[in-house]
Formats: C-alpha cells, structure tokens, sequence
C-alpha cells in the first residue's frame, strides 16, 4: 500500500511541475479579461470583421476560423521582400457539428469554406470566398491548418489543407495562380498511415512539409474515442509526433502512397499544435496546447533534422493554438514570434459542445527575442489590459508583448487560433475558431503593433 501511495504521489509531482503554470492559468482560474484591446490602438474604432461575408448559407460563410496566412508574391525569384500580399482563411462554419479534434463526430456536412483577401485594397474589398476546381464529388472538406508556397514572377503556388474528414484526417494539395486567386485547383488527396491526426504544416518546399499530428489516440477511435484524447490533453502525455513528408510528383496514374520520404522529426510531445519555420528555414516553433508552452528546434535544411533549443522553451499564459514567425517590429530586429490562444480551456470545452451562453476568450502575444538577463524581465507587458507578467516570467532571451486580448463577451472576439500581422501596414489578422465573424482585421491608428 505504501508503495502505491508513494508512486501515486511521485506522478502528481511530476504532473504538477510539468503542467502546474498552465492548470493554474488555463485551467483552475479564468483571467478576466477586456471586451476587446488591441496595442497601440482602439479595439472599438480600429478593428473591423472581415466575416461572416454574404453567403446565403450561413454554414458556408466566412466563419468559425482555425487558420489564416499571407501569400507572399514576389515580382521575381531573387527578390528578397515580397511586393505584395494576400490573405487565405480557411474556415469551417459547421465546426460545432464536426470536429474531430475537440468533438463532436455528429455531421460531417456540409464542407468548410477557404477565403482569400486583399489587406492592400484601395477600396477595402470584402474577402471573396474561392472556389475548389475539380474537387472530388462527394469528398468532405474541413480545413484546420494550411500553408502555401509564395509566388515568384506571378507563377502558381501549391497549397497544402490539412481536411478533416469523415472517415480520415487527409492533406488536400492545390494549386492557386495571383491572377486568379478565387480558384484552387484540386491536385490530389494525400493520405497516409503517419497521418494520425494531423493539425497543421509549415512547407520545407513546394513539395515537401512538417505536419504536427496532436494526438496518438482520437475521438475516431471506438468507445475510448470520448474519453482517452481528452486525458491525454488534460494530463499532457508526450505521445504525439511531427513528421517531415516529401511527396512524389503528381501523376495520374493511381498509386499506393503519394509519399516519396517520411522521416520523425520530433517525437514524444504532449498535444504538438500549431508549426511555424523561421524565414531562413533555420529556427521551428512548435505550440504545446497542453503544456502552453512553445518549444523551439533547430533546423537543419539539408536534412530536416530538428533539434530541440531546451533554452529557449517559452510559457504562456494560455493554451498556445497557432504560431507564425513575423518581421520584427524595428529595423534589422531579429524575427519575432505571434502566439494565438486560449485563455481558458474548460471555457473552449464548453463552447465546443454548443451550450447556450458559452464562450471563450482570446490572446495574442509576440515573443520578442531580447538580450536582458531574467532578473531584467520581472516587469514586461505593461501596456497590455491584462499583463502576460502576472502570469509568467520572461526567459533570458526573449520578453513577451500582448497584441490582442478579449473576454469573447458581446462585441468581443471569440477563441483566438491564428494571429498574422502584416510586416509592411502592422495590421494585425485574428482567426476565431468559433467566432461567427471569422477574422478580424485590426489597423491601429496609433502605428504599427
């Protein structure tokens, strides 16, 4: 008996210590936060919806978004800064009837929806929702996370979905022209057994990708599906992966794999979210939903090999959904980090089962590398509504600055996923996983975040 207590004792200890930041901040307690802020700016006058958009159907509007990410167009190859950009958002309005990350299974229709927009717009154009070219009939379409190819010259780049679908989690590849960027051409389903329960990609090339899979068992799975993911997030169990795939050309013969090479990249990880690559395909960011933390490798382009950097593992003060590395804010500063999340998970849980009243906050922070020592970093934050500084401590190489905050109360914004900013305007891009607005658009007046 004595031993039982005693190895009993040892796990909580081990669980507490690995996961006791994040139980206390995302989990026990709920931060209260602002109906809406945004830094350096009025989130009343300076942030607009780009959703839900003028679909008849509410269940293909422009809504309930996990992902968004620029298309960079470069004039030429060479170039080293793009001359302009769009952005995609991919969307799933019937996201509370189909999820197979949080649940439930109950209807896989209809499809979800992939949205392109011009932030550079003269007349500030509403999003145009894009077509899928020769989509399979029949075949489901819920996008999670996605990633494109820039264009170079105004040619074609591929574009990589991550579709969860009815029977399996699959990677819809197409290919999408600047001249026409209201149409995606459908290439090919890409399917295979390492394909878990894939979440999101960060391209390596145009032919090749990581891909975090969240979890090793999911609510797919019968009788234990309800339960067992749900334990394996809650106690963070290191039992999911990153692959690196890289595909074979399309062809129209049929084959039995479209995978030329899959390699692990990254093993043993509690719920590894979103995936972002550095802009010189040297530096990974990996979200730990579980955890809320992100972890950073180093990458080496020859091989795809990561490593992890232990030294520079962030905590937050929420559970970290998508990350995407950005141009720091200053001349010649070093690239930054945006962090999308969610300030309370039990809160995300509820509004996940579509109960009447719910909802679920919202925060954005960027991970500013620094050169201060840790003992410099106790006060940081500190224009923010809520200061990430009451929660966490900054490491010795990086501080934390909040860019985006909601409670997800009336005219707030609801389940923060992804947040983009442009490096040219210092707009800033939030997705809501269920927020029926689907994206914000937020310009401060006051300049850039």
């Amino acid at each position: 008996m004595s031993r039982t207590i005693t190895f009993i004792t040892v796990l909580l200890a081990v669980f507490l210590y690995r996961s006791g930041s994040m139980l206390k901040n995302s989990v026990i307690f709920k931060t209260s936060l602002p109906v809406g802020y945004v830094a350096n700016g009025d989130y009343a006058a300076d942030c607009k919806p780009l959703g839900p958009g003028s679909e008849p159907d509410p269940l293909s509007a422009l809504a309930y978004c996990e992902d968004t990410a620029f298309w960079e167009l470069y004039d030429k190859v060479d170039d080293a800064k793009a001359s302009s950009r769009l952005l995609l958002a991919a969307c799933d309005a019937n996201r509370k009837s189909w999820n197979t990350v949080m649940g439930p299974l109950r209807d896989p229709n209809p499809r979800g929806t992939l949205w392109v927009y011009n932030p550079s717009s003269s007349e500030r154009s509403q999003p145009k929702r894009v077509t899928l070219k020769d989509y399979p009939e029949g075949h489901d379409f819920h996008p999670l996370g996605f990633e494109l190819w820039p264009s170079y010259g105004g040619n074609s780049s591929n574009l990589y979905v991550v579709n969860h679908a009815r029977k399996r989690t699959v990677i819809e590849q197409f290919v999408i022209n600047p001249s026409n960027p209201t149409v995606a051409k459908h290439i090919r389903t890409i399917s295979s057994p390492y394909f878990v329960a894939p979440n999101s990609v960060a391209l390596t090339s145009p032919d090749s990708f990581y891909v975090t899979n969240d979890h090793l068992i999911t609510r797919r799975w019968p009788i234990i599906g309800p339960i067992v993911p749900l334990l394996e997030s809650v106690f963070a169990l290191p039992l999911a992966f990153i692959s690196h795939v890289t595909l074979k050309p399309p062809s129209a013969e049929p084959s039995s794999t479209e995978i030329e090479n899959h390699t692990f990249a990254a093993k043993f990880l509690p719920f590894p979210n979103g995936i972002s690559l550095s802009s010189n395909g040297r530096q990974a960011a990996v979200a730990s939903s579980s955890l809320g933390r992100v972890f950073f490798y180093s990458r080496d382009p020859a091989t795809n090999v990561l490593t992890p950097q232990t030294d520079k593992t962030v905590t937050l003060p929420f559970c970290p959904d998508n990350v995407r590395f950005t141009e720091g804010e200053g001349s010649g500063s070093e690239e930054e980090l945006l962090v999308a999340g969610h300030p309370h998970f039990p809160s995300l849980i509820t509004l996940a089962k579509n109960v009447t009243g719910a909802t679920s906050g919202s925060w954005i922070v960027s991970v500013i590398p620094s050169t201060h020592h840790q003992d410099q970093q106790r006060s940081f934050d500190t224009h923010a509504a809520v200061s990430a500084s009451q929660f966490v401590s900054a490491g010795p190489g990086y501080t934390l600055k909040t860019l985006f905050q909601s409670s997800g109360e009336q005219g707030g914004f609801v389940s923060s996923s992804t947040g983009i900013r442009d490096p040219d305007t210092g707009a800033l891009y939030v997705s809501g996983l269920y927020d029926e607005k689907g994206v914000i658009e937020c310009r401060p007046k006051k300049g850039g975040l």
